[in-house]
């Protein structure tokens, strides 16, 4: 189902992924909070919407009445703009597959599972966190079945929290994706395999701009004579983040 977002004395939608709160530890972590914090305190008064692409935190696991410490400043300012009416999304990534309805239950914020199709001021946007898509990542192919896996989830669930959280923790900062440069490189449009993702969809139906997150690089490429596809980068290194004023996607940086 196509969801719609009419833009309004000069509103923008805000697009961000990737922060990976938590690695490579909570202290290392706690100034790249802090500065997205201040980001969402500067959109407050723009933002129709807020779409935040995965990835927000390094490990996420819901049990049925503990979610992991910390964080606090992040949960905190996503309350309060959601409580003042500003809509946010919320696309799960690979490190934060296991939402269970904390976020939408405390913080109002609706949670999805895969890519959805918006329309914004009559553009039609495709928009997911990314990760598993395309005719690459193979390997987290085979992983995500396994950590979406229903029996997989019911036994991790019986870990008691200090070693379920820790142990989820440390595989999460092993990602190549936090500790190494080798993955965030540019590969080439036939390389990227997001973009071959997108070319394809355009086959089956037109979209205006592919949005999405976990390549961890800042991308804006031009698909299709009329379509664009962004990659917000994330907020390790780039601290980047989409902007759409109702004429044009562009890439901004945090000050």
């Amino acid at each position: 189902m196509t969801q719609e977002i009419s833009l309004t004395d000069g509103k923008k939608i805000y697009f961000a992924s990737d922060n990976h709160l938590g690695a490579p530890s909570a202290a290392e972590s706690l100034p790249r909070e802090k500065k997205f914090v201040s980001w969402l305190d500067t959109i407050k008064d723009s933002a129709a919407a807020v779409f935040l692409l995965g990835d927000l935190f390094d490990f996420w696991f819901e049990y049925k009445t503990v979610v992991p410490k910390g964080f606090t400043r992040t949960l905190g300012k996503l309350a309060e703009l959601s409580d003042a009416g500003i809509p946010i999304y919320y696309f799960v990534g690979n490190h934060d597959l296991w939402m269970h309805g904390y976020f939408e239950d405390e913080l109002g914020i609706q949670v999805f599972h895969k890519p959805q199709e918006f329309r914004i001021d009559h553009k039609t946007f495709l928009i997911g966190h990314g990760d598993g898509l395309g005719p690459g990542d193979k390997g987290f192919k085979r992983m995500k079945k396994v950590f979406t896996n229903p029996l997989a989830k019911w036994f991790f669930k019986w870990l008691h929290p200090d070693i379920g959280v820790s142990l989820g923790h440390y595989l999460s900062v092993k990602n190549k994706l936090i500790s190494g440069e080798e993955d965030v490189v540019f590969l080439g449009e036939e390389g990227e395999w997001l973009v071959q993702y997108a070319k394809r969809k355009l086959t089956q139906k037109h979209y205006d701009y592919f949005v999405f997150g976990h390549r961890h690089l800042p991308l804006e490429i031009a698909v299709a004579e009329n379509t664009t596809y962004l990659n917000t980068g994330d907020w390790i290194s780039h601290y980047t983040y989409g902007v759409y004023d109702g004429t044009s996607l562009t890439l901004q940086t945090a000050k």
